[in-house]
């Protein structure tokens, strides 16, 4: 098994130069890591989140690094020496290919939602009494693991069924979509702004057998006019496990995805903005008929008033 060594060098002026200066020892492979632009990606992508994880900010808190990797032999070791020679205070530590490879995979372990579905990790077996739905968890995010896609999963167990059209707007790794096609519905339309989501649903889907339910589609919902026409109508299940600022402009348009008798579940919505989102979905001309609340998040279940 490979063994490396994780090298730190603070960076207490431009990080940019350090990794010239790197480049000219012939070292490669940098990664800046910079609280400035954790917090400029932060601010210019508002619209995609309510709430950053405290450890990830903690961990950029006052960062301002470039890290690199090097083979843990005599010849890595040598290249950290002649860095500290430099000026550079380093600081390393050894990490092996499982570390980066595997390790990540024990914190994924089936996860249930509602009465009857539970979430698989692909490598993992499952032989309990729930229906399991499949998923590659490293793709997207979009585990089954967060409040709000345990809620959704629910309404998804509630209302899909065979026969029943269901539309995923924001569908990320496609786990509500796949888990309604595993309960029987089809067909399964999705949509998402990430360009590799198609080839990421699909994967997922094909792990659990029902990649022909699907036709998934890149770009954004409420922008274009021109994708709103080719997702068409008529669904009986619309779903948008998204934010709350990206569901309330969302909302004017769901009646047009809807079928008779149609239900629309949308989550994400976390504690101080359920009261902006119920409010545009009533404006939009639909009715919530069921609200969840699960820790600091919440999820609306409407059909047209």
């Amino acid at each position: 098994m490979a063994a490396w060594l994780e090298v730190s060098i603070p960076a207490h002026g431009d990080p940019e130069a350090i990794c010239d200066q790197l480049t000219g020892m012939g070292l490669e492979g940098f990664v800046i890591e910079d609280e400035r632009d954790f917090k400029q990606f932060l601010e210019n992508n508002t619209q995609y989140w309510d709430f950053v994880d405290d450890g990830l900010e903690k961990s950029m808190s006052g960062a301002s690094r470039v890290k690199l990797w090097l083979a843990d032999d005599d010849q890595g070791r040598a290249v950290v020496a002649e860095l500290y020679k430099k000026g550079f205070n380093p600081e390393s530590k050894p990490v092996s290919d499982e570390d980066w490879e595997n390790n990540w995979k024990n914190y994924y372990q089936p996860v249930e939602a509602g009465e009857k579905l539970v979430i698989v990790p692909q490598w993992q077996d499952y032989d309990g009494d729930r229906t399991p739905v499949k998923l590659d968890p490293g793709l997207l995010f979009g585990t089954g693991d967060h409040p709000t896609t345990k809620m959704c999963l629910a309404a998804v167990e509630k209302y899909a069924g065979p026969g029943k059209r269901v539309l995923d707007v924001g569908c990320g790794s496609g786990i509500l979509g796949i888990a309604a096609a595993v309960l029987g519905a089809g067909p399964v339309v999705a949509a998402d702004v990430d360009e590799k989501a198609p080839d990421i649903v699909r994967d997922n889907a094909r792990l659990n057998g029902v990649e022909e339910a699907f036709t998934v589609h890149v770009g954004d919902v409420i922008a274009s006019g021109k994708l709103r026409e080719k997702l068409g109508t008529g669904y009986d299940l619309v779903l948008a496990n998204i934010v709350a600022d990206v569901i309330i402009p969302l909302a004017p348009h769901v009646p047009g995805f809807l079928g008779k008798d149609g239900v629309f579940v949308c989550s994400g919505i976390i504690e101080g903005r359920e009261g902006d989102v119920a409010a545009a979905l009533r404006d939009a001309g639909l009715e919530i008929i069921d609200e969840n609340h699960m820790e600091e998040w919440y999820c609306f279940t409407c059909k047209v008033r």
